[in-house]
């Protein structure tokens, strides 16, 4: 017996020391990868810091377009939008940090500054106390964050629940039976919280109007009866986006109207 695990031992240990290997390069290569976009990060924040916005812009945005995004590197980029007096640019990236991140203040502090120097003065509607509060307890952090909740909550739950059943003591059941309700409303909670925000992430219906101003028709076509007119920065909800040239939107009000593709830019 003791010979065929030998055998089996020395068969599998040039693949153990190949996947080994291969690790290790793969490791190192994401390690070269990691450094390169510091570096590219670190030179993008040293132009902002300099003036040189438009320089700082095109860094942060080859960052982007290799597909390395972090809330960060949006509100960075936000910041040299807005020194360049690009409000729909600076807006729209502003609303992507958020997406990662709600729960950073400064994002969101400059993301109002920022709408506050556009022409279209948008008021909050009414909302139910009990969803804006619960809106707000989701938004005091990432989905990771609440993805970590989630796990440790749930993991909390099981051994409160085998607590309860492998434990005769009856002060100790009322206890875990106790501590189980509580870490089943908050693995619950921490879960649906998650998938708020991945839907908010992965969705991605929310639009911000890139031109001067844009009339919404009726149809999606320039012959359409016009209905309103929206200006630079103005956040609309795409609600039919089956069509590459125009695309259905809605206002905070539930105006619907049409609108050109090029008008406006998806968050």
């Amino acid at each position: 017996m003791k010979k065929i695990l030998i055998y089996i031992l020395l068969a599998i240990l040039p693949y153990a020391l190949f996947s080994q290997d291969s690790t290790n390069v793969v490791q190192s290569v994401d390690a070269y990868a990691v450094e390169s976009v510091q570096q590219s990060i670190e030179q993008g924040d040293s132009a902002y810091a300099k003036g040189e916005y438009p320089t700082a812009i095109a860094i942060y945005e080859n960052i982007l377009a290799n597909g390395d995004e972090a809330a960060a590197l949006y509100y960075n980029l936000g910041n040299a939008y807005f020194k360049s007096d690009e409000i729909a640019k600076a807006i729209i990236n502003y609303e992507r940090a958020l997406l990662l991140d709600p729960s950073d203040r400064d994002i969101r502090f400059n993301l109002e500054f920022a709408r506050s120097k556009t022409v279209d003065k948008v008021s909050e509607g009414y909302t139910i106390f009990f969803v804006r509060w619960i809106e707000t307890i989701v938004n005091t952090m990432s989905m990771d964050a609440w993805c970590v909740w989630g796990i440790a909550s749930f993991i909390l739950l099981l051994s409160a629940v085998l607590l309860l059943l492998l434990n005769r003591n009856v002060a100790i059941r009322k206890v875990s039976f106790s501590f189980a309700i509580v870490f089943l409303v908050v693995t619950v909670f921490a879960n649906a919280a998650a998938y708020s925000h991945y839907k908010r992430i992965t969705d991605r219906t929310d639009a911000i109007i890139v031109a001067p101003a844009v009339t919404a028709k009726s149809t999606p076509d320039e012959s359409g009866t016009s209905l309103f007119v929206i200006h630079e920065g103005r956040k609309v909800k795409i609600t039919d986006d089956t069509m590459s040239s125009w695309k259905e939107v809605e206002l905070e009000d539930g105006t619907i109207g049409w609108l050109p593709a090029t008008s406006l830019e998806r968050i």
